[in-house]
């Protein structure tokens, strides 16, 4: 590509008039280079011959947002898209509440809004260098399309938190763009910012587990960002929320699909023997229950410490509110409220009551706790339709957590305070086992012609866009 030719009102599809902002188009056109660079160092393995039936986003409105057609994925329009600005819009909650939103960044809080974007951005091209290997082992075309899918708007949100830190934290922005190229995913002396993005994803089962809890964590930091009075990160937010949803959606049908396959096989055989499911080549559901309780439980210690006094900052200043702020009746200032968070005390969970401004982290885990326990409920309800009698649970929320003052404590994942010893002996129930994660591997192979799909797992209901579940989603030139 002839980076310096590019277009940036077709190449990159843009609603912030790029092609007149000559500073930002500048430092656009000296950053892009790089990211392709990086796409084709880190971004999935071996694809960039393949054309990919992708979903591109070319404007905000309903027809703009969903364009499908066959793309090579270094080829893909990068958009920058924020969602339409409101001009009466007003700060909802805070110290400046009913104060007109900021369309600059206040000095004071320069630092501070630069490195929540920064964090969020790095999240972005991690978790394609988490998946850059699944291709080689997906379970179908249909699901290799929606890897693929993925990861190109990952590459989206990236160029979104970029145009921020170029449009609005000159020079420190730049350089800052820069380094979210230069930091990889689990690499021992440039890592990742946070440790979820530095952990492997090796292998299917991980994947629709992390699309399903990490990416649901995304959404509601994602809903929180889009609530702040900084008005073009709250709009660019906005609009990454539609294409964050379709993220969740191929994680909780992924995990629906291997339940429907290993239920069938269970009805088959007339078994819930682990050996012999393992042996008849599906997932059975202790070892799905032991990933659920790992990814859920390292997914909610990304929300922080459950006391955190940046959280209180962030309210109060009005950089991040809550999940659906708008909508809560209370007073929005929130000082003199309290919230309850949990403590070990003699070895027993009790609650503490502290003010509620500095347990904002544990608010927006508890909302993402509600959210995830629907989608647990409606896997269940695959199992009640086999006629099974199985169950899946979150595990507590104190369960094996790194963070905060739950810290290292052992606690099971119904919730009781246990000894060193009981930890040790049960830890393997409770958690993937290097047995399990051999077990899931030995699944993992390519199955990639048109509407044939791995063992493991069923075949979706529909396909994408209307077409047949047999389509050829990915050609391979």
């Amino acid at each position: 590509m002839n980076i310096e030719a590019v277009d940036y009102t077709t190449k990159i599809p843009n609603n912030v008039n790029l092609a007149e902002d000559r500073q930002v188009l500048r430092a656009l056109e000296s950053w892009h280079p790089g990211y392709i660079d990086w796409w084709k160092d880190m971004g999935p393995d071996g694809t960039s011959a393949f054309d990919v039936y992708l979903r591109t986003a070319v404007s905000t409105d309903s027809n703009g947002w969903a364009n499908f057609g066959y793309v090579k994925m270094p080829e893909y329009r990068w958009g920058i898209f924020l969602a339409d600005r409101d001009p009466d819009r007003q700060i909802a909650y805070g110290d400046n509440k009913g104060k007109p939103v900021w369309q600059d960044v206040p000095g004071e809080l320069r630092s501070t809004l630069r490195r929540l974007i920064v964090t969020q951005g790095d999240t972005e091209p991690a978790s394609v260098e988490q998946q850059r290997h699944l291709g080689k082992t997906a379970p179908s075309m249909y699901d290799l399309r929606n890897l693929f899918q993925i990861n190109v708007e990952e590459g989206r949100h990236l160029w979104a938190m970029v145009y921020l830190l170029h449009k609005h934290f000159g020079r420190d922005g730049r350089e800052e763009a820069e380094a979210l190229l230069e930091r990889r995913s689990g690499q021992e002396d440039n890592p990742r910012i946070l440790q979820a993005f530095n952990e492997q994803t090796p292998d299917w089962l991980s994947f629709f587990m992390f699309t399903y809890f990490t990416d649901r964590d995304g959404k509601f930091q994602l809903c929180a960002l889009a609530e702040s009075s900084f008005d073009p990160l709250a709009r660019t937010t906005k609009f990454m929320l539609t294409e964050e949803a379709h993220h969740m959606f191929v994680g909780e049908s992924g995990i629906s699909r291997i339940i429907q396959r290993t239920c069938a096989a269970m009805n088959e055989m007339k078994t819930d023997d682990v050996g012999k499911l393992r042996a008849a080549g599906v997932i059975d559901l202790p070892t799905l229950q032991r990933y659920l309780n790992f990814h859920f439980s390292v997914t909610i210690d990304l929300f922080g410490a459950d006391e955190s006094s940046n959280a209180a900052t962030f309210y109060s200043t009005g950089i991040k509110g809550r999940y659906e702020e708008t909508k809560r009746d209370d007073d929005h200032v929130l000082r003199g409220q309290t919230y309850k968070v949990l403590n070990v005390v003699n070895g027993q969970l009790q609650e503490k009551e502290v003010p509620m401004l500095n347990a904002l982290n544990e608010v927006l885990r508890d909302d993402f706790i509600k959210d995830s326990v629907g989608g647990v409920e409606r896997w269940n309800r695959v199992i009640d339709k086999a006629g099974l009698p199985h169950r899946l649970s979150v595990p507590h929320k104190a369960f094996h957590r790194n963070i905060g003052a739950l810290s290292g404590a052992k606690i099971s994942p119904d919730g009781r305070v246990v000894s060193e010893n009981e930890w040790n002996a049960k830890v393997g129930e409770w958690l993937p086992t290097a047995e399990d994660r051999v077990f899931v591997q030995s699944l993992m192979g390519r199955v990639v012609e048109p509407g044939k799909f791995a063992n493991w797992i069923a075949p979706p209901a529909i396909g994408i866009n209307r077409q047949p579940v047999d389509f050829e989603y990915v050609r391979f030139n």
